[in-house]
């Protein structure tokens, strides 16, 4: 019902900046909240960020507060990634929930995009 495009991975330095776009299509009337997760090798998916879709109300994990930004502008939304660290090289996906408050739980979400790879270099 809602396709999402992702893009703005690659290779950077630690340090350095990304940013990444996720281009909502379809219904997307029906957003409630997109989010952002991640997941490196041999870990669990984990949430990052996440944004209101209509209020703007934004939501981030403790390991990225104060680094990354999460904004939107209409259908697009951005995450904003500075001050990175190897430590953050993993596949970041966003995904949309489309009726539900909970925004921290990946089961909560409906929609996923492919995934852009983000490696940080020591």
């Amino acid at each position: 019902q809602v396709q999402l495009v992702e893009s703005g991975g690659g290779l950077v330095q630690a340090g350095g900046s990304l940013r990444l776009s996720c281009a909502a299509s379809g219904r997307t009337f029906r957003i409630y909240t997109m989010g952002w997760f991640r997941q490196a090798p041999g870990k669990e998916r984990e949430f990052v960020a996440a944004i209101r879709w209509n209020g703007g109300d934004t939501y981030y994990a403790d390991s990225v507060k104060g680094r990354f930004t999460i904004s939107r502008d209409k259908i697009t939304v951005y995450l904003q990634m500075n001050s990175l660290k190897p430590e953050d090289t993993a596949v970041y996906y966003c995904a949309v929930n489309l009726d539900s408050g909970n925004y921290y739980y990946a089961s909560a979400y409906d929609s996923w995009g492919q995934g852009t790879q983000v490696t940080v270099s020591s």
